[in-house]
């Protein structure tokens, strides 16, 4: 049965809220440029300026505008989890698809592959990298991709054996359609909803991961991360900078998270009746 999940998706409470916060975080994201009254590299000798007409949000140890660095931040947050959702997502898809549909020594080679990267904890890895060369963020979004794609290519591969085994492809097999035709027409489709909730996850642990190494100092110091503006703030923790500096960064850190998470579960919830039928229960 073909499911609307856009229609499911809108549906949702928990879906409605994360689009309407993610939209919400792309809007500042496109318009940073006019949102933002500085230019958030300039420094300037106005030091920990409190909120004013003038810095909204005050300005750091440099002088810099924190508003106008919030507000280009987003950016770079959003960059960071559509390069890892787009590249994972494509990791997970090539090689999970191939295991299934080749199947035997290269399956068994692949899953072993798969068995052995799942164990090396990526945020370790990370910083011994970063230990070498200081990642920027087309360094991070590969790094994080490459070594968190081993769960998504699993969920891949077992659909892929499930939709292998439909009456729509041993007819279409009968009928002489040669694999590509059924890995098109037949095997991608019906992977959208799959590939989709691999994208959501991914990009999730995108954002996380990125802030989690800017907070910890692993970053390009030349862009503007919430992360590296969260670090930077619990340098001065004896002065009143936390309240203007801090709490307005990871609040937008928060939010863009949860926005990510409730589309999440808003599209787990659409993919499958029985959860559906749970939070509609909840709702009420």
């Amino acid at each position: 049965m073909h499911i609307n999940y856009w229609n499911e998706l809108t549906r949702n409470n928990f879906g409605k809220l994360g689009l309407a916060m993610l939209c919400f975080v792309l809007f500042i994201a496109l318009f940073a440029p006019f949102l933002a009254r500085y230019d958030p590299g300039e420094p300037s000798h106005a030091i920990f300026m409190q909120p004013s007409f003038e810095h909204w949000l005050g300005t750091n140890d440099i002088g810099q505008d924190i508003w106008s660095r919030l507000i280009c931040g987003a950016k770079n947050t959003l960059l960071v989890a559509l390069g890892v959702g787009v590249f994972t997502t494509l990791l997970s898809t090539v090689i999970g698809a191939s295991a299934a549909l080749v199947g035997g020594l290269c399956d068994r080679i692949l899953m072993r592959l798969i068995d052995a990267l799942i164990v090396i904890p990526a945020f370790i890895v990370i910083i011994l990298v970063a230990a070498y060369v200081l990642p920027n963020v087309w360094t991070l979004i590969f790094l994080i991709s490459i070594l968190t794609w081993q769960g998504g290519a699993r969920l891949v591969r077992a659909q892929t054996l499930s939709l292998k085994e439909r009456m729509s492809v041993y007819a279409a097999r009968t009928f002489g359609a040669n694999k590509l035709y059924i890995i098109v027409r037949h095997i991608i489709p019906n992977l959208s909803p799959i590939l989709f909730a691999v994208f959501i996850h991914s990009a999730t642990r995108g954002v996380f991961m990125e802030a989690g190494l800017a907070f910890l100092g692993i970053a390009d110091i030349s862009t503007v991360s919430w992360g590296l503006m969260m670090h930077h703030a619990l340098r001065f923790y004896y002065l009143d900078v936390w309240k203007w500096w801090l709490i307005p960064t990871g609040l937008a850190l928060s939010v863009t998270i949860m926005a990510l998470v409730f589309i999440g579960h808003a599209f787990e919830t659409a993919m499958d009746p029985r959860l559906r039928v749970v939070e509609q229960e909840d709702w009420q």
